[in-house]
């Protein structure tokens, strides 16, 4: 066998990740037959073929898979030696590139630079807007180094990464001031079954939403949908529907406005922090973790005492 290249083992890599030649190649803009000439050598290298056809495609061999194994294993120590090598030579000092979904931006963000101000000034935080499918990938690729995300967006459970919950953040009714329903006793989401109603286009607090109304007993007769919650606010204020909105969105959005919690159910979306695996321990990191949890402890607190 061969020495390795390690630029080969990661098309690989990335083959297994992406699924096709085509896919890779567009990616790490590369022409097809480049990403098939690097891995025709890197099996040439290891002395065992990699790729077997498959209908019009390709697919890993039983030797692919197990020299994958040992890659991500290679991998993951090389960018341990990395930061480590990394925090030795900046010390304390360190840009740290994270991705925020949009409400995290504000709610959790802000907060945490603030506290690495005082407790980490050597510390640059650079933040990035992404949804969180878009920021785990970029995790993958090294384009960023933590992702503050939804779990109900991701794979949770993917070995790949290290998750810290943060926080709950419930989604309450939001309803314009003088609503009938505003001031109703335990008001209960099917209450308002026969109101229209304000909801995302996509994604989980979309999801979220047509659940619990299903839970509730009925279908919410959809009259608008929004991607901002600004947007959302601003329709429900003006009396076009009413909505269910997480609370770390909902804060500061009061005037002419009634936020209540749900009786019975309580819909609410996981918060969570995500490093890659083998950046877990790395020191620089530690801290901007810690910032987070904070933040978001605080937020949490705001919540119960509101």
């Amino acid at each position: 066998m061969g020495q390795i290249d390690l630029r080969r083992l990661r098309l690989l890599r990335e083959l297994r990740d992406r699924g096709t030649v085509t896919a890779v190649g567009s990616a790490l803009h590369m022409t097809s037959s480049a990403v098939s000439q690097q891995l025709a050598l890197l099996a040439k290298d290891i002395g065992a073929p990699l790729l077997e056809p498959h209908g019009r495609r390709v697919r890993l061999t039983d030797a692919a898979w197990l020299l994958l194994r040992h890659a991500d294993r290679l991998f993951a120590q090389l960018e341990l030696a990395q930061t480590e090598l990394d925090a030795y030579v900046s010390g304390a000092a360190a840009t740290v590139r994270v991705d925020c979904f949009t409400t995290a931006v504000p709610a959790l963000a802000v907060p945490a630079m603030a506290r690495l101000a005082t407790d980490a000034p050597r510390l640059t935080l650079r933040v990035r807007e992404a949804d969180t499918e878009e920021a785990l990938d970029r995790l993958l690729r090294d384009e960023t180094d933590v992702v503050v995300g939804l779990d109900g967006e991701v794979r949770a459970d993917d070995a790949r990464f290290t998750r810290t919950p943060l926080l709950v953040d419930p989604l309450d009714v939001i309803l314009p001031d003088g609503h009938p329903r505003a001031a109703t006793a335990d008001l209960c989401l099917a209450d308002l079954a026969e109101e229209e109603w304000i909801v995302p286009p996509a994604g989980l607090c979309r999801d979220i939403a047509l659940r619990e109304c299903a839970l509730a007993g009925f279908t919410p007769r959809i009259a608008h949908t929004a991607d901002s919650y600004v947007s959302v606010f601003a329709l429900v204020r003006a009396g076009h529907g009413v909505a269910l909105a997480p609370r770390m969105c909902a804060a500061g959005q009061a005037p002419g406005l009634t936020v209540r919690t749900p009786r019975a159910q309580q819909p609410a979306r996981q918060v969570s922090v995500f490093l890659r695996h083998a950046a877990e321990q790395a020191p620089h990191l530690r801290p901007v973790v810690e910032a987070f949890r904070r933040a978001a402890a605080e937020l949490e607190q705001s919540f119960i005492s509101a």
